[in-house]
């Protein structure tokens, strides 16, 4: 139902994924008493990445050691367990393998090394020899990385925790709110809502609240859709998570094994160009609008040198189909090719911005402040791991010292 009431608030926070909730939870903390509202217009938080991603508590060995994902990612993989513990949520110990499928990729195996050592992240680099005592299962070129504090849980639990906590401190949501930003003399406004500061953590959204005010205009939405198959444990008796060397060039991780609370092994996602930002079926999701920021998006992608898109799309499309995405995966475990049962699961999407100017997809979260507002641009993966210090940082850094 449609909120359409006032609300006076000191920090007026504008989406309920697992970012807002930990911007919010982490103003209330540091300042009781102080008034927060997070507008959602969902019927229920966490609907879009925060609740469809795949639930993996990454360790934090991908990024740049100079990037705000390596600063949080490291340190929200330990403050999410917490959060699970003290929730009793299942947060299961699998690990991860990172096996590369020939020389080059185990050449690309000591950047991922060097990267998680210098972010403090517990690591090893082993020989071939011992992958069979980790996950017999899979398959490498003479080197394999071992994470030993990669784990999964249940991004929905996390959620309905976190409302919960948010809620306790005093925190109020609104559901299925109608969001009007806007400039009026000299002050960012959202609609009849009344606040000190507003907080742009939309998600997908977040960009296109920003252009109202004059933001992000450096900027282009593409989303990529990831598209996942799964098959019981029984049929594939994985214990590990085993993931290929990422692509040089493009900014995903490639198709890979992961496990679920429930039993199950998934494999995927695919990162297909789509036209919408919650585009989850063919026809539902998206908007002229939506259509045309992907054409400027796409356009600047192609136009620039940062990645090859041409082979995103040759190597993506064709793993909408079942037996290619299954073909990919059986290079990291052979055995998957065996397995008949493969079930379609609910897909995800990354909304990923594009510097139009460079055609390069920006690769770190991006925060701006403009007038009485703080706009959280672009909090893609790892987000669901990093949120509760990344939360704690923009709450700190961004809101506290302007109230």
């Amino acid at each position: 139902m449609l909120m359409t009431s006032s609300t006076e608030s000191d920090v007026l926070i504008i989406g309920a994924g697992i970012v807002g909730l930990s911007i919010g939870t982490a103003v209330l903390k540091s300042r009781p008493g102080v008034r927060v509202t997070i507008l959602e217009k969902e019927d229920k938080a966490g609907q879009h990445a925060s609740g469809r991603n795949s639930g993996v508590l990454h360790a934090g060995f991908y990024y740049s050691p100079d990037s705000l994902k390596a600063k949080f990612c490291r340190e929200g993989n330990f403050e999410l367990r917490a959060l699970c513990r003290e929730n009793r949520i299942p947060v299961i110990e699998t690990g991860k393998v990172v096996v590369a499928r020939d020389a080059e990729e185990d050449s690309r195996l000591d950047l991922l090394y060097s990267r998680g050592i210098s972010n403090g992240v517990a690591l090893e680099l082993l020989e071939e020899k011992h992958l069979e005592k980790f996950e017999p299962l899979a398959l490498t070129h003479n080197r394999f990385l071992w994470s030993p504090n990669t784990a999964i849980s249940d991004p929905r639990q996390v959620s309905t925790a976190m409302v919960e906590k948010f809620r306790q401190l005093g925190g109020h949501i609104e559901l299925g709110a109608g969001v009007k930003l806007s400039e009026n003399h000299g002050e960012v406004t959202v609609g009849v809502h009344k606040a000190k500061w507003v907080v742009n953590s939309a998600g997908a959204q977040s960009d296109r609240l920003a252009r109202r005010l004059g933001l992000a205009k450096e900027f282009a939405m593409v989303p990529f859709m990831g598209v996942y198959r799964a098959t019981s444990q029984k049929q594939l008796s994985l214990k590990r998570l085993v993931y290929p060397v990422p692509h040089p060039i493009n900014p995903f991780l490639g198709v890979h094994f992961t496990l679920t609370l429930d039993g199950k092994v998934k494999i995927g996602p695919t990162a297909i160009p789509i036209l919408g930002r919650e585009q989850y079926s063919l026809f539902e999701g998206w908007s002229i609008a939506d259509f045309g920021q992907a054409l400027v998006a796409t356009a600047a992608l192609i136009r620039g040198e940062a990645h090859d898109f041409g082979k995103i799309l040759k190597f993506e499309l064709p793993k909408l189909r079942e037996k290619s995405l299954v073909s990919e995966s059986v290079s990291l475990v052979p055995s998957a090719m065996a397995v008949k049962n493969w079930q379609k699961k609910p897909p995800g999407i990354r909304s990923q911005l594009v510097n139009i100017k460079t055609g390069k997809l920006e690769q770190d979260f991006i925060v701006e402040n403009y007038k009485n507002s703080t706009h959280v641009l672009n909090a893609v993966s790892p987000g669901w791991t990093s949120a509760l210090p990344f939360g704690r940082w923009v709450a700190e850094e961004k809101i506290l010292p302007n109230l």
